[in-house]
């Protein structure tokens, strides 16, 4: 889908037809979006422009000199957008290029609040954006408080977590998630903000801008420093919740071994007795004692006294730890 923004009156053409460029020239078109575009719409923009749209490879490439160039009758920009889902966000890359004329052609695959955010400036105050400079900067500026939306959102989860921890008395594998989870979307975020980063201190180094854009450049070269240091602590601070995470399970996994240490030595005396009775000894006294009732009745009194004796050991060991304060 292509939807073409004119100069005159900042009228709009959404899905237009690739053959509305045979009757306009570059005085009339002020920004070209393309949303997921076909060969022939492409085809259609790259013969107006006299140029040639960049592949998604190209698009996507980290090197620093493929987010932000400049050609003889060019300057390309490629970056990072968020795109929200239910319960993260993902990445899409976005191409920009701006013609010698002040034209703006944007490529992207994915429906983005950013755009639909800027376009409700442009048709608010339409006279702020004359050439596709200024749209393009509206669009960095859209997306850095987009991004420092973000960065917020990742805050108050990251407090959340932070309260589960020190109030959970156990930690469970569920916690450990949600702990990597938001450090896999802190760094995504970082980088994306550092990508910002890199195209602004391009486009700072440019001379072929409107001159009114450079002071909004330095404020928002400040706003992104900003971002990127709050989230270099909201990393940090992901560190330390996960130490205290692992230092409870830690807690958590002593106890247990405790316990199970405790009770093997407060039944190794009575294991001892045990295995003493059970030697097969001929002399053995303790096998003849017993006790004869009145009645008549015989009671095996080397039977009791073994018993006893493993009671009697076990019960001298609880009182020794505890004692000791290891119970």
């Amino acid at each position: 889908m292509i939807t073409i923004y004119l100069k005159q009156y900042n009228k709009i053409v959404r899905n237009a037809d690739p053959s509305l460029f045979d009757e306009l020239g570059y005085d009339d078109i002020l920004w070209i979006d393309m949303l997921t575009p076909t060969i022939k719409e492409q085809k259609a923009v790259e013969n107006f422009m006299e140029i040639s749209l960049q592949t998604k490879q190209q698009v996507e490439e980290i090197e620093s000199t493929s987010k932000y160039f400049e050609t003889e009758n060019t300057i390309v920009s490629n970056s990072n957008f968020f795109v929200p889902t239910d319960d993260s966000f993902t990445v899409e890359p976005v191409s920009f290029i701006i013609s010698n004329e002040g034209v703006l052609v944007s490529v992207r695959n994915a429906e983005m609040r950013t755009f639909r955010e800027a376009e409700k400036r442009l048709q608010m105050n339409y006279r702020s954006y004359s050439t596709g400079y200024h749209i393009f900067i509206s669009l960095l500026e859209v997306r850095i408080d987009f991004d420092a939306d973000l960065v917020e959102l990742v805050t108050r989860q990251i407090s959340a977590l932070s309260k589960d921890v020190n109030t959970e008395d156990s930690i469970d594998k569920a916690i450990i998630h949600r702990i990597n989870t938001l450090q896999e979307s802190t760094m995504t975020l970082r980088e994306n903000i550092f990508d910002r980063q890199r195209i602004l201190s391009g486009i700072q180094r440019s001379e072929r801008f409107p001159n009114d854009i450079y002071p909004r450049l330095r404020l928002m070269q400040q706003d992104v420093g900003s971002l990127i240091n709050h989230a270099d602590f909201s990393f940090q601070r992901l560190d330390y919740i996960q130490d205290a995470a692992l230092g409870l399970i830690n807690i958590e996994q002593n106890e247990i071994v405790k316990i199970f240490s405790v009770a093997a030595v407060i039944f190794m005396p009575a294991t001892l007795v045990a295995s003493i009775y059970g030697m097969n000894f001929k002399f053995m006294p303790e096998l003849d004692w017993h006790w004869t009732l009145p009645s008549g009745a015989v009671i095996p009194t080397g039977y009791i006294f073994a018993i006893g004796l493993m009671v009697l050991f076990s019960g001298v060991t609880i009182w020794f730890f505890k004692y000791k304060k290891w119970l």
